[in-house]
This record gives C-alpha cells, structure tokens and sequence, in this order.
C-alpha cells in the first residue's frame, strides 16, 4: 500500500517532516508485483560499473582467472606472452634474440618454448619451491631465476644444463638480473640484504646490508646501463644506489612513504622511475639523486615501463587503467581505460607502438602507444 500525502510548507530543505493521519489525502492500493524489484537494481548498478570506457585495440580473454605476468617479444612486435594464476605462472620473459620465451611457476619449473614453432623445447627442474622471476643473460640462451627456497638457480636452456647455485641469501629471493656486461649478477632477498655474484663461480663478492641500507626484505632492484650500479627498493619505503664494483651504499633516493614495488631505469637518460605503494610514480636524477617529478595516482600503483627510449613511463594502477607520463615534466599524458580490474603487470612492443597490459580481470588489452614512441 502507498500513500499519497500533502506536507506542509513549514518543513524546510535537509529537515525531518513527520505525516500524521490528518495529512494523509488518500490510500491507493498497489499490487506488489509492481514494485521494484532489490536484484533488478542491483543488477543495473552492475551494469553501470561495467560500462567501462574501453581504449584498447584488442582484448584477449583465454585466461580463466588473475593474469600476473606479461611481455613482448624484442624482435617481433606482433607476438606477447602472458601467465596468470590458474596455471600457476608466476614470471614470463623472452630471451634477447627473442627465439625463445621461458615461463617460471609456482611448482618450481621452467618452461622453456621455441617462438618460431610454438612448442614445447625444455623443461628446466628447480627444487619445487617457487620462482619469484626469471632473467636471461643478454648474450647467450642462460637463464637464472630466483627461489623460494632462498637460491638462484641458472641453466642454458640450449642444452638443458644445470649449470649453479647461488647460495647465501637466508630468505626468499625476490629480485634480481644479470648485469648488462654479463659478467656478474645481483639479487636482493627478503633477508634484506643486496647480494653481488661472480657469474662463473658462484662466488659471493659483496654482501650489502645493515647500517645505511634498508631495514626490511628487497623488493626489486635494476641495474643501470654501464653495469656500475644497482637500484633497490624495499618494503620500508626507502631506495639506494650501491656501487656495484664496491659493494658500497653510495646514495639514496628518499622520498616515497610506502613500499618501494618496482624499479626502471631509462634506456636513454640517466633517470629511474620507481612506484610505490604510496600512490606514487616518481622519476628520479640518479646523476644528483634527486627527484624530477611526482607523479600523483588516485589509486595505488602496480606496475611501471618506459616507452623504450622516449621521455614517456606508463604505469599500471589498481583502478583498471593505465597511465602515460611524461617524465621530462611530470605531467599525465593520457589515461588509457578498459580493465574492470587492477592491472597486474606492462610490456612494450618491439616497435614500441603498442602497449599490452594484464589484469585481474582475467584479460590482456592492448593499447596503440605510438603517438609516444
């Protein structure tokens, strides 16, 4: 039953009116049927939130669950690599001459498949704890990839060889690369210690921890161009540059007030972008280690990559999108909208004209990027 009332005037705007028996004018009966239904309303507000502006070229959808992992290969900019959740895929990456692209699991292998055929070449055998990433040598078909079971582990995916351990870390190793002359390596671990190997032995040459150095578990590094330094981040929110022919902390970059999530270094200017869990996207001088720009999100941050050599640096955000900066002013460039979800990992075509980004929403999209190149 509804009621049609009259209120009086007296009731101004944002007060309380009370109807009492005398203002009721009439009753009119109504079938309840004709109400309004909760689940149709919910369904539309539904419908609402899907209504998503969608700037992507394509959209794939074969994924059946979060896709975590992404890249391009470096030679063919048609051909990307995605892995996610319900295949237990962890970490993707092609090699150099991107005739091969590898995939790190949970259950502690690697798949290793020939680009060219489309097939299965090796499966590479850890220990069956996790890999938290994997690297190949810039020169050669090596891989080394980081455990759960506190080691890096490095194979040539040629022959199928186990070739080392790297052992020392006394907790997971969440990060680490070749340096690019591919003579040494360097891994940071939730032990929250910066560990520098000799490639061929295995040795241990510098272990960078303590007094200067972060507090709490590494959570990504990147190692600049001329192979003279390495740049970690760490959940305590600080970043530091160490000497890598040293060992020594030989500065900082101080100005994030969350976890430090993901580290990139520019190929072209002497700059790196770090992304936090502060809602930030910062681009840094490393030459004065200082800050050039801030680059403030609404949201948190995932995911970072720089637009090969230009001035530009995407980000992935929690709130589905992706965002384009230009890192010489620190100004958005373009928002790119489309997941319905947070967008969990970046990649740059070879001719650094799209973009492809994965999601929780269990999609990968790609977007045209050129006017950035």
């Amino acid at each position: 039953m509804i009621r049609a009332a009259a209120v009086m005037s007296e009731g101004s705007e944002g007060e309380e009116v009370f109807i009492d028996d005398d203002d009721i004018i009439s009753e009119i009966p109504l079938d309840e049927e004709d109400l309004p239904d909760q689940d149709d309303d919910d369904e539309q507000d539904q419908d609402m939130m899907d209504e998503v502006e969608d700037h992507s070229a394509y959209a794939f959808h074969g994924h059946t669950d979060e896709v975590f992992a992404a890249a391009c290969s470096p030679v063919d900019a048609s051909l990307v690599v995605s892995g996610g959740h319900n295949d237990t895929v962890s970490t993707v990456a092609f090699s150099s001459d991107g005739k091969l692209v590898a995939c790190g699991s949970m259950d502690g292998q690697i798949n290793v498949w020939n680009t060219a055929t489309r097939t299965l070449q090796r499966t590479l055998e850890g220990s069956e704890s996790g890999f938290e990433w994997l690297k190949w040598d810039l020169r050669s078909h090596i891989i080394i990839a980081g455990s759960e079971d506190f080691n890096i582990w490095m194979w040539n995916a040629d022959t199928n060889a186990f070739l080392n351990t790297f052992a020392g870390h006394s907790n997971t190793v969440t990060c680490g690369d070749f340096t690019p002359d591919g003579e040494l390596i360097c891994s940071g671990s939730d032990d929250a210690t910066l560990r520098i190997w000799d490639r061929e032995s295995a040795h241990c040459r510098h272990v960078v921890r303590g007094h200067g150095y972060h507090t709490q578990g590494l959570t990504c590094l990147a190692i600049t161009w001329d192979s003279q330094s390495v740049v970690s981040g760490s959940q305590d929110s600080s970043v530091h540059i160490v000497s890598i022919k040293s060992g020594q902390v030989v500065g900082s970059l101080v100005g994030h007030t969350n976890s430090v999530e993901c580290i990139g270094i520019s190929p072209r200017y002497n700059w790196v972008a770090t992304r936090s869990m502060d809602e930030t996207l910062i681009i840094w001088d490393l030459t004065h280690q200082a800050i050039r720009s801030i680059c403030e999100h609404d949201d948190g941050v995932t995911c970072l990559a720089w637009i090969g050599s230009s001035r530009y640096v995407a980000s992935g955000c929690i709130d589905g999108t992706v965002r384009i900066w230009d890192s010489l002013s620190g100004d958005l460039a373009r928002i790119l909208s489309g997941h319905r979800d947070a967008v969990q990992a970046l990649a740059v075509s070879a001719n650094r004209s799209s973009i492809v980004s994965v999601s929780s929403d269990k999609s990968a999209r790609v977007f045209d990027i050129s006017m950035f190149k």
